[in-house]
């Protein structure tokens, strides 16, 4: 699945969009390597998402197209949460 497309499925950051804009600005990287918004996201795979002077840490438990509201906290694992720069 596209980065941007899972970022906003599993509603760690809520558009769309602005996922796209967060890889294009190079705020996301996926097992240590910068990452575009079309980059795969595999199960097992470790994101780094920079909001601002905060760094969050997810690993990827589950990969799917469509989920509930209620569930999307399921298909990530937060490792560090959010942790100043």
């Amino acid at each position: 699945m596209r980065l941007d497309k899972y970022l906003k499925v599993s509603r760690i950051i809520k558009r769309r969009t602005v996922a796209k804009e967060a890889g294009e600005g190079g705020r996301v990287t996926i097992n240590g390597k910068v990452a575009k918004p079309s980059s795969e996201v595999k199960e097992g795979d470790v994101l780094e998402i920079r909001f601002g002077d905060k760094l969050a840490r997810y690993k990827v438990v589950s990969i799917a197209e469509t989920v509930r509201k209620n569930e999307a906290s399921l298909m990530y694992e937060v490792l560090d949460g959010e942790t100043d720069l």
